[in-house]
């Protein structure tokens, strides 16, 4: 929500020199994590490529550098970049064995959902026990901002717009709450990122049979590696046109079937159905499944992924311009009730994952499907490797359809408990 305080500190308001620092930031990293240097080498070991592009821009805005709210970077990079990245990542990727990776990444992705229904009201309980003086009441009341959080954790912003009107919280009650949705969200990204930057490891702790996955990925690399070949100036173009030519015709059908749904049908709200963004996502990836099956594949050959995943990475820069680690020091409390319930999710996720003994894969996109949305999953998914994208976002998608109706099911039960505690 912008502010006018925000605009005043941010030291840089203009876009353009914004995403040239991001630019830079990208470069450097890559730069440096192609260094023979041993020293380097152990760093990027533990820290990944991909987490530092994540970290370094939210100190962009710890700092005051930036003021994302104010930025239209993040609209832009979700709105044109994602939709041109799961179509070019989808092209490419071999959907008959994506979609025969088994039961599992559903189950974990529904762990996941079962993860926030009761971790928000478990973190209501324990703050009604320890403080119940931030209960509060009326549209000051606690639960109805977590209520707006659940929507995002389960589905996306579509979904905790629902519940802002279902719910109504104040405004200031609800600036917090997206204070807190975005810092807390943010920081198990990160963690997750680092779970797929070392997800041997944690396959090995799962005592996981990541065959099934390794198999797509290997055979992803195989055909990528039969078929490479140095691109030319006509296969970049090729590239740009299937990947932008989709995104003008993802935004064409979706911006009237959503106000279309909206306007005819009532119930269209609560599956996130009168969302553009939601269509726009849906869409995007029909259209790169489609092509995939087309001779449009070939244009893995000389990069349509490695394309597709350059615009992946200026959306992790993007994001992370919206991680303000400072903002915790504001209403620190709030952050940590945040924080307790995005720890029984993570609890939930992991005893799951060993009781299943499911790869670290599953964990990490079952996870950010629920919490990150379609604006997430596929960056992790991609993260683990590129071929693995359109998991992350056919479970997200899932997550838009049923996050309102669970999120509502979940403010009811957190109202239940602050109307005891009161």
């Amino acid at each position: 929500m912008p502010t006018e305080a925000g605009a005043a500190t941010a030291l840089i308001t203009n876009d353009a020199v914004v995403l040239g620092i991001l630019a830079a930031i990208l470069g450097a990293v890559f730069w440096a994590s192609n260094l023979s240097h041993p020293w380097v080498k152990r760093f990027f070991t533990v820290i990944p490529a991909l987490l530092l592009c994540y970290f370094l821009p939210s100190l962009l805005t710890t700092f005051g550098v930036v003021d994302p709210e104010e930025s239209r970077l993040y609209f832009i990079a979700s709105r044109f970049l994602l939709p041109a990245a799961l179509v070019l990542l989808t092209v490419s990727a071999d959907l008959p064995a994506v979609f025969g990776l088994g039961p599992k990444a559903l189950i974990m992705f529904l762990t996941g959902t079962v993860g926030v229904m009761i971790g928000g009201p478990v973190a209501l309980l324990l703050t009604s026990w320890v403080a119940p003086e931030l209960m509060g009441a009326g549209p000051e009341a606690i639960w109805r901002g977590m209520s707006t959080v659940a929507g995002s954790w389960i589905g996306g912003s579509a979904n905790q717009a629902a519940l802002y009107e279902i719910n109504a919280p104040s405004a200031d009650t609800f600036s917090i709450w997206i204070a807190v949705d975005v810092v807390v969200a943010n920081i198990w990204m990160a963690v997750v990122l680092f779970i797929a930057a070392n997800q041997r490891g944690f396959d090995k702790l799962f005592r996981a049979d990541a065959s099934a996955v390794d198999r797509v990925r290997d055979k992803a690399e195989a055909y990528e590696l039969e078929h490479a070949r140095i691109p030319s100036l006509k296969d970049l173009m090729l590239i740009l046109a299937v990947g932008f030519g989709a995104v003008g015709l993802s935004h064409a059908i979706a911006d009237p079937l959503s106000a279309w749904f909206g306007e005819t049908y009532p119930w269209a709200q609560r599956l996130s159905f009168d969302s553009s963004f939601f269509w726009l996502v849906l869409v995007a990836t029909v259209i790169g499944v489609v092509l995939s099956f087309t001779p449009a594949r070939k244009l893995q050959g000389p990069g349509a992924s490695k394309v597709g995943s350059v615009f992946v990475y200026v959306l992790v820069a993007t994001v992370g311009l919206n991680m303000n680690i400072a903002a915790v020091l504001e209403s620190p409390v709030y952050f940590v009730i945040g924080g307790v319930w995005m720890l029984i999710h993570v609890i939930l996720m992991f005893g799951m994952a060993f009781l299943i003994r499911s790869p670290s894969f599953f964990l990490g996109v079952g996870s950010m499907a629920n919490i990150g949305g379609a604006a997430s999953a596929p960056v992790a998914a991609a993260a683990f490797h590129p071929s693995l994208a359109p998991v992350g976002v056919l479970l997200a998608v899932v997550g838009y359809i049923i996050g309102t109706a669970a999120a509502w099911f979940t403010g009811l039960v957190m109202m239940q408990i602050a109307a005891g505690a009161g």
